[in-house]
């Protein structure tokens, strides 16, 4: 017997609902821009990628000036922007030497959100994540960019009071790390995390606790080498082919349905696979659907 499906929001309204980031009202399916770093597509698909991501409702866009042209791209393509979009940028890191390097530093810090505020053509970022290097994956802090978080927290908070952020978040973080920043007035959170990576738990109880927002990066555990895809693990294609659905959107939906204030920023430079993501926002999984994702672990 064909098991009953879930209820299907209609393809109306900001995708995946909406939730609260830094007192701005976002979709819950946001747009990550990195992979547009690296697309042989064009410009022009790239500009048009991005139109069309605002035109599905999307109004969160997670950037940052390491990555490369990305904040060209939203200028040029969105420029002047919509009273709706939230700019989301990310410090931490820096790659005008040719290769990605840690940039920890404060001063380093300032130095990228306002290179952040030039490319982009605004005054003030509605969120700045910090990206700490201390473990992976990805970038690994070492000599001087060793950095005490409480120098870095100092910095951007100073950056706030002047008007250039409106918001501070941490990405990579551990539970401890976000404890201990939750004096400067956290407003979300980024780590790894997915159906088939849960290491951050203690960090996403932390934010349910402090209803703090919750973003999670390599949502369908892909980007870094030799981590499996959730859109391969077989109870996640069992679920999608039961319901009618992609594994990829059923992986995302399981994401927006373990926390309320869980934003997606799933990034693509294919307009098929935008599309896909954007249209997991309308996927409401049953409670046991949800259960039997939970007990999900890597094979």
């Amino acid at each position: 017997m064909t098991a009953p499906q879930p209820p299907v929001d209609p393809p109306t309204g900001p995708p995946g609902g909406t939730a609260e980031l830094a007192g701005r009202t976002v979709a819950r399916v946001g747009f990550g821009v990195m992979q547009l770093h690296y697309t042989t597509a064009g410009r022009d698909a790239v500009l048009g990628l991005l139109r069309e991501a605002v035109d599905l409702g999307v109004n969160h866009l997670d950037t940052a000036h390491f990555y490369g042209p990305c904040n060209e791209f939203i200028h040029a393509a969105l420029a002047p922007y919509p009273d709706d979009l939230v700019l989301v940028g990310k410090v931490g890191a820096d790659d005008s030497g040719g290769r990605l390097a840690a940039a920890q530093r404060p001063e380093q810090l300032r130095a990228q959100v306002e290179a952040n505020l030039s490319v982009l053509g605004v005054e003030r970022l509605d969120v700045v994540n910090l990206r700490r290097a201390d473990a992976p994956p990805g970038l690994i802090a070492e000599g001087d960019q060793k950095v005490d978080l409480d120098s870095q927290l100092a910095e951007l908070s100073a950056l706030r009071d002047a008007g250039k952020i409106g918001g501070i978040g941490l990405s990579n973080v551990s539970a401890d790390q976000l404890r201990q920043a939750l004096p400067a007035g956290v407003v979300c959170v980024q780590n790894d995390y997915g159906v088939l990576e849960r290491a951050a738990e203690p960090v996403l109880a932390l934010c349910r606790e402090h209803d703090i927002a919750w973003v999670p990066f390599c949502p369908l555990g892909s980007r870094f080498p030799g981590r499996p895809k959730a859109t391969g693990h077989p109870e996640v294609v069992a679920v999608a082919e039961e319901l009618g659905r992609t594994p990829a959107q059923v992986a995302l939906a399981w994401l927006l349905a373990v926390y309320d204030r869980t934003l997606l920023i799933a990034g693509t430079a294919d307009p098929a696979h935008l599309r896909e993501n954007v249209a997991a926002g309308s996927l409401r999984l049953s409670a046991r659907n949800v259960a039997r994702l939970d007990r999900v672990r890597p094979v």
